[in-house]
């Protein structure tokens, strides 16, 4: 009766040797992962053509133009003008400045644009926007903006809409000759017609 009263002490000596064990190498790779909460301007695609990302299966439904950006909120501000001065750089979305990238060649306002990954800016105004196309990508807001590396300056006229739209929010219609990029927030909607 000893030696089995020996052996079952011996299991549970290493059973919770072996517990402990695993507990520590838990520990030691980040068991209790801190994530960040969710932004409250998430990030979000859009493409041209626009199901593009659904399909991605032969050259006639390929996308032509990918823009990355994030989608600030209203949440009952007067955004152009008061939150978003007039006259002063945007980065066109929240967080990291817009990012579009061309799958080919494309053209706007006259400029001819190689494929490739650009950041877009703008700059808001009461009735006209100059929206940027710039070489600098991966930058943090508007803060490092850096004027010599334009591609391309448009302005655009302000379109005024009836209902305030809450989210920053982009999107693509078609043209016979290319899309048009359109963006909304608030009350104001501008729109970036690009040939290709």
């Amino acid at each position: 009766m000893k030696t089995k009263y020996v052996k079952m002490k011996n299991i549970f000596i290493v059973v919770f040797f072996l517990l402990c064990l695993g507990a520590k190498a838990q520990e030691a790779t980040g068991g209790d992962v801190k994530f960040a909460p969710a932004d409250p301007s998430p990030a979000d695609i859009v493409y041209f053509p626009l199901n593009a990302a659904k399909v991605k299966a032969d050259d006639a439904t390929r996308s032509i133009i990918k823009v990355l950006y994030s989608r600030p909120q209203k949440k009952g501000r007067t955004i152009f003008g008061v939150l978003e001065q007039f006259g002063n750089v945007w980065r066109f979305g929240a967080n990291e400045s817009t990012e579009i990238q061309f799958f080919k060649k494309v053209t706007i306002s006259g400029k001819k644009i190689k494929p490739g990954t650009y950041s877009l800016f703008a700059i808001p105004n009461k009735d006209t926007w100059t929206i940027i196309v710039n070489s600098q990508t991966d930058r943090w807001g508007a803060f490092t903006y850096n004027k010599t590396k334009d591609i391309v300056r448009v302005n655009v006229p302000v379109k005024s809409l009836s209902k305030p739209v809450e989210y920053f929010s982009i999107t693509f219609a078609p043209l016979t000759t290319g899309a048009t990029l359109i963006a909304a927030w608030d009350k104001t909607q501008v729109e970036l017609p690009i040939a290709f």
